[in-house]
């Protein structure tokens, strides 16, 4: 089990599938992942406008999969040869903060997050889709969610 990781759990918890399923022989990893934001679910505040806005763009939710490697050929196909990478951005510290107050978990999150995210996105996808020999970004699905208030402005 993983907490409190939010978003960047999701390379993570792929990641570490696809390691436990390639060093285990004929292994299948369930990988559940659960996004449970009602945590944060408090009523308006003039001090806390950040949290409104927060509840408002961002919801519950969860996804499955199961990963594994080395499928039985006429028996297993896989529906996605997957990469997953990570990266902690520079300049990012504070960002996204979460903080438990009395009010319960409030989080704020800066102007910055959509800057910060197009200034680094290429090396990230370079990251995930180099190693299956993806370079031309559109001829794959893919989206980066902005984050923030700044979605709003679009």
């Amino acid at each position: 089990m993983m907490y409190q990781q939010g978003w960047f759990a999701s390379g993570t918890v792929i990641r570490l599938a696809k390691d436990l399923a390639e060093n285990n022989k004929g292994a299948r990893v369930l990988v559940v992942c659960s996004e449970i934001t009602v945590v944060t679910f408090c009523g308006p505040s003039d001090t806390h406008l950040d949290s409104m806005v927060g509840q408002a763009l961002f919801g519950d939710g969860t996804t499955a999969l199961i990963v594994g490697s080395n499928s039985l050929p006429g028996v297993q196909k896989p529906l996605f040869e997957d990469s997953a990478a990570q990266t902690l951005l520079p300049d990012s510290k504070g960002a996204i903060d979460g903080h438990l107050r009395e009010a319960g978990l409030t989080f704020h999150l800066l102007k910055d997050v959509p800057g910060l995210i197009s200034k680094n996105i290429e090396k990230s996808l370079i990251e995930a889709f180099q190693p299956l020999g993806i370079s031309d970004w559109n001829s794959i699905f893919w989206i980066a969610h902005p984050g923030g208030p700044a979605i709003l402005d679009q």
